[in-house]
């Protein structure tokens, strides 16, 4: 395919797809796009700088990325392995465009000066007119960098910030991918588009945020309570793989919690090991909570939130009043029915705060919720 038409090509295969290409061509100079692996920012990002370039809107395309080891998270620099940085740069380029741009027309680009790859430790005394740039995978660029890319902006300039708040971060003290959208979101003259689980369109990318979450919580230091819960499993059900126990009893307790529907902990399986842990007729789940004395429920470890909720909220019922739950940045955004925000939120808010503090300790991120459309409009 021809460069000119690539990004007029891209059809957007999700809601969230459909905001970021309506805010690529809106007249914000600040567009900030944050989500996970797989939802095509950098695809729509790079692709519309390298439209504008060929429709005359800039003259060339600056694209900012740092080049991380994953596995050792050593940084590459242009300074500290030159050749290793361009190199692994232009690979991105190809991987990302793949499907739509041979390397020859993408070398062809870069050696025209119209498309720069630049370093994002190296933006300081640099002035970019008449440019669009991209700051991507902005998880993994000291904080600083972000307010940098702002300032290096000249005239008839344009800056993208692409990145992912939860699924890749790096370790920085100061979140860069939430610094950038706090920022961005305080701005007139930008716009934030916020890409959830629904917006992952690339294949194999929801599996691998799935065992992200799972290695997250495999790595759970687990206190008392629920190693008893694991070692009775191990006795009674010793071919149910459980990726993890959450223990409930200090949040019910904090929070006044006393619904019968709440379970004392929370065991999580793998996908397609539930039957192995509650065993015929529940024998095996009866056995571990006469051994535990604690009232047990289970669930199977998916990208569906709202089993969680279904799982644990003191409403049993609740959960079928959820019309979207997702994240929004670094947080797990709810939506429910205005008609049934009382039933969801509790006294003073008490449910939510309740299952805020159990999705922190499962998954370190926190939950908010907002109102939808009236349950009456949907069904119409």
């Amino acid at each position: 395919m021809e460069l000119d038409k690539l990004y007029t090509a891209l059809e957007p295969k999700s809601p969230g797809q459909r905001s970021l290409k309506e805010a690529l061509e809106s007249d914000k100079d600040l567009v900030g796009v944050f989500g996970p692996t797989g939802t095509g920012k950098s695809l729509f990002s790079i692709s519309y700088g390298i439209y504008s370039i060929y429709k005359g809107k800039y003259k060339r395309l600056i694209l900012a990325r740092p080049v991380i080891d994953v596995a050792t998270g050593r940084e590459i620099t242009i300074t500290s392995d030159p050749e290793t940085y361009r190199k692994m740069s232009s690979e991105y380029l190809y991987d990302v465009l793949s499907d739509w741009a041979t390397p020859e027309a993408i070398n062809k680009l870069m050696a025209e000066g119209k498309l720069v790859l630049a370093d994002p430790h190296f933006l300081r005394g640099r002035t970019f007119d008449n440019s669009i740039m991209v700051l991507d995978d902005v998880q993994g660029v000291a904080p600083e960098t972000v307010v940098e890319a702002i300032t290096r902006l000249g005239r008839n300039s344009r800056l993208i910030i692409a990145g992912d708040p939860i699924f890749q971060r790096q370790g920085f003290e100061a979140e860069s991918a939430l610094l950038a959208r706090d920022i961005l979101v305080g701005e007139e003259t930008a716009v934030v588009v916020d890409l959830g689980l629904k917006d992952v369109v690339r294949p194999g990318a929801k599996r691998g945020i799935k065992l992200l979450f799972e290695l997250q919580m495999r790595r759970r230091k687990l206190d008392d309570v629920e190693k008893s819960v694991m070692d009775s499993i191990k006795i009674h059900a010793p071919d149910a793989d459980v990726v993890t126990v959450v223990n409930l009893q200090d949040a019910k307790r904090k929070w006044n919690v006393d619904s019968e529907h709440v379970p004392d902990s929370l065991i999580i399986v793998k996908e397609g090991h539930l039957g192995r842990l509650i065993g015929t007729g529940g024998q095996r789940i009866a056995s571990i909570e006469s051994d535990t004395g604690l009232k047990l429920r289970a669930i199977q470890l998916t990208l569906d939130f709202k089993e969680l909720v279904r799982a644990i909220h003191p409403v049993s019922w609740i959960h079928k009043h959820v019309q979207d739950f997702d994240f929004a940045g670094m947080e797990l955004r709810l939506v429910v029915a205005p008609e049934y925000m009382g039933p969801m939120m509790g006294q003073r808010g008490i449910y939510v705060k309740f299952m805020d503090e159990v999705f922190n300790k499962l998954m370190g991120v926190n939950i908010y919720v907002v109102e939808g459309e009236p349950a009456r409009r949907r069904r119409r």
